[in-house]
């Protein structure tokens, strides 16, 4: 049996585990996993086969400390889980695949034009066949209230996120339903409302206004679509209803039947050409954010996305048997996140 080593980024994130567990245990070849994660107490670091500490990404020595674990381990494949790694490793990626790794990674413009919101709901609002929210960018306070207010601001809630962010930073709802007392005494602390006023108040005397974009509350299903694009196709996508969710990650959903959301994927890999592993959010039919990485997926015996990823960047398998795989998509198949624990003692011992 093949014996394939693959580094995976963020060993400590929500999906860190499942990825870890269906990269080892599909099957058809003999896979090991070395994760990498800046925090020690990961269980990336335990239920791996390997780990390594590395810097924050894109800090002081993260590059070198990257390319010095590529040299010791020697593995055929890298693949990013985490956000933050992304544009950093892509960059690495001539340096990287030097060494002899192919790495899962889209080129670093067309992870800047998916990460940047304003680029992107700028480039694809005009691709047929697919929707974006209503927005507008406003250079200063006094644009953000104008502009607030053309869009049915206080009658109609709009909300505001950083043209590039990660996971919720920087997002929140405007609205005027809510005073702050309903929102100390009956919202959990992690309540994403507020004022017109209370924003027009943090920035009033700020020596600079910050780069936001004003967007429609979009509403209707929610979906994170996954694709395995390659070569500016989506070679392979799935569909799943985003039902509920914990600090922004998922944590129930089912493989569902929506071409309409296939085929608008279709034309944003077209229109962005991405690589590999990518997740597409979209609400009410609308694209409200990519993130260019794994993320998390709704996996069973022969049918793992991150795996046909792998098995692709190693010449394993051709586009054409990847797009194949769209007819054995397992629709109605569901999937259910749920918290455990590791322990380990001081030795570096451990048991679940």
């Amino acid at each position: 049996m093949q014996r394939i080593k693959v580094i995976i980024t963020a060993g400590g994130a929500p999906q860190a585990a499942t990825l870890t567990r269906w990269l080892k245990n599909h099957g058809e070849a003999e896979v090991s996993v070395v994760a990498l994660d800046m925090n020690e107490e990961v269980a990336g670091r335990f239920l791996a086969d390997g780990f390594h500490r590395i810097p924050a990404a894109g800090g002081p020595g993260y590059a070198e400390r990257i390319l010095e674990i590529i040299a010791a381990e020697r593995p055929q494949a890298f693949v990013n889980a985490c956000g933050a790694d992304v544009l950093h490793i892509s960059r690495l990626v001539p340096r990287i695949e030097a060494l002899g790794c192919k790495v899962l990674a889209s080129s670093p413009q067309a992870i800047e034009d998916a990460d940047n919101k304003h680029t992107l709901f700028t480039t694809l609002r005009d691709v047929p066949g697919v929707k974006v929210p209503e927005f507008l960018s406003p250079a200063s306070l006094d644009e953000f209230v104008r502009m607030a207010r053309d869009m049915g601001y206080p009658k109609r809630d709009i909300c505001f996120k950083p043209h590039v962010s990660k996971g919720s930073r920087g997002f929140r709802i405007l609205s005027e339903r809510f005073d702050r007392r309903d929102l100390l005494l009956n919202h959990k602390p992690t309540a994403r409302y507020m004022t017109l006023d209370e924003f027009a108040e943090i920035f009033r005397d700020a020596p600079e206004f910050p780069n936001l974009l004003l967007m429609e509350m979009a509403e209707g299903e929610e979906c994170d679509v996954m694709t395995l694009a390659y070569g500016g196709e989506a070679l392979l996508t799935t569909v799943k209803s985003r039902e509920s969710h914990r600090w922004g990650v998922i944590d129930r959903g089912e493989l569902i039947d929506r071409p309409e959301l296939v085929q608008a994927t279709a034309r944003i890999i077209e229109r962005i050409p991405l690589a590999y592993n990518i997740s597409i959010q979209f609400i009410g039919g609308k694209v409200i954010e990519i993130n260019p990485r794994t993320s998390t997926f709704i996996y069973g015996q022969g049918f793992s996305e991150p795996w046909l990823a792998v098995k692709l960047a190693l010449g394993m398998i051709t586009p054409d048997e990847v797009r194949a795989c769209q007819a054995r998509v397992p629709l109605g198949r569901r999937m259910l996140r749920y918290m455990d624990q590791i322990f380990f003692d001081p030795d570096g011992s451990w048991f679940q």
